[in-house]
């Protein structure tokens, strides 16, 4: 690696962190470590103009004549109000309109704070010029640091083959969740968190305890006959920042999910959403769950039926379970809360999913589910043929609406 290589890897790592008068100093002092022809170098490597390279190195001369009294953080960079505002400041809409043209769209891990989007710089800059808000690309990726996104390399967290129409579903449940919730109207987001067994396993993380006295816990994870496994399934309210969570023992069918989103609507929905009527269902497109499963769509019928609310179904596309919003919503904070605490028993399990919240207000309540749900419950055709579906537009086979019959409503 030749010097400008080895100067252009080390602004790209400092340049995040520094501010300008710090970039200007830094790199006077890389030129000047090159002697001869230092200052063409490092404006090569970094696009930094030479201007800027001379007025670091008069700054490296004044600093060593004169070291400063003050820590550097409590010296001002400009005097107060000096220098052009930025486009943000001068377009006060401008980060809002740059977040919603993104959000519908983002990749990356829900759980990280880094987002990054698959749109370029350029591109942005274009669509938001043509809204209205000039700005340039560089200018775009300063406010995409400002607001969490950055660019990444590939990263094996795939499930499955990307579809080539993810995005374009990511858009239109996006658009679907603005349109209820203008009109006020719950959308939840459905899963199944990962199964685990009871009793005194070994659960990852760590807590507090006294010095030398960790929980003592089996040393290997065989299932305990007795105590047998929790499954739950959760319901999160996107809107109102809370959900519920079904805690069952047996198995995890389109049965029990239906039950666990009837639970939550007896126990919390017809409370926050006295006057609705319909409900929009976000889930994966696998699992009990899932746009095939055909029990999924008839438990969905009677629930319907027996609610008078219109439901809407919309799913994510296949290998794209982490982008649900639960998942980073609400079974994250619940699996940190539990980390390092064997789960010795279903009660343990419902107290602790019970006993979760965060800082930004989530609310969750949490109950057993001790019925049987069978495995392999067939669904005939006749049965099927009576479910009251109606597929959207835009991929049908992923979105849905299934209408309550009439006269069997309780509403």
């Amino acid at each position: 690696m030749n010097a400008v290589e080895q100067i252009r890897a080390k602004f790209r790592a400092l340049a995040p962190v520094m501010d300008e008068r710090m970039t200007r100093l830094w790199a006077a002092a890389e030129a000047r470590a090159l002697g001869r022809g230092g200052i063409a170098r490092v404006t090569e490597a970094t696009g930094i103009l030479d201007k800027r390279i001379r007025a670091g190195l008069r700054d490296l001369e004044e600093l060593e004549a004169n070291p400063p009294l003050v820590k550097a953080q409590e010296q001002r960079i400009r005097r107060e109000g000096a220098g052009r505002p930025t486009v943000d400041e001068r377009d006060e809409q401008l980060v809002a309109r740059l977040d919603a043209l993104i959000d519908p769209i983002t990749r990356g891990d829900p759980q990280s704070p880094l987002r990054w989007t698959i749109k370029s710089t350029r591109r942005l800059a274009e669509e938001l010029t043509q809204q209205g808000h000039p700005i340039g690309p560089s200018s775009v990726r300063r406010l995409l640091g400002s607001l969490g996104y950055s660019l990444q390399g590939n990263r094996k967290t795939r499930e499955g083959t990307e579809h080539p129409d993810r995005n374009e579903q990511f858009e239109y449940i996006n658009r679907q969740v603005t349109q209820f919730q203008n009109r006020e109207q719950p959308v939840i987001s459905v899963d199944t968190k990962k199964k685990e067994l009871l009793g005194d396993f070994k659960n990852g993380g760590r807590e507090w305890l006294p010095a030398g006295e960790p929980e003592r816990v089996r040393v290997h994870d065989f299932i305990d006959r007795d105590l047998g496994k929790a499954i739950p399934y959760g319901v999160y309210d996107v809107f109102r920042n809370e959900g519920w969570v079904s805690v069952g023992i047996d198995h995890d069918t389109a049965e029990f999910a239906v039950a666990s989103i009837r639970r939550w609507w007896q126990q919390m929905g017809t409370k926050a959403y006295p006057d609705a009527k319909e409900v929009l269902i976000t889930a994966d497109a696998g699992g009990s769950n899932g746009p095939k499963v055909r029990l999924w769509k008839v438990e969905l019928q009677k629930f319907a039926d027996e609610t008078g609310l219109r439901i809407q179904v919309s799913h994510y596309p296949p290998g794209t379970s982490k982008w649900n919003k639960i998942e980073h919503r609400m079974f994250c904070h619940i699996t940190q809360n539990w980390r390092g605490r064997p789960l010795e028993s279903l009660e343990t399990v419902v107290n602790l999913i019970g006993s979760t919240s965060t800082a930004a207000g989530l609310r969750i309540k949490a109950a057993a589910d001790k019925r049987r749900y069978p495995k392999g419950r067939e669904v005939s055709d006749a049965v099927v043929a009576a479910v009251r579906v109606v597929g959207a537009k835009t991929h049908p086979e992923w979105n849905y609406a299934i209408t309550p019959a009439s006269g069997q409503t309780d509403r």
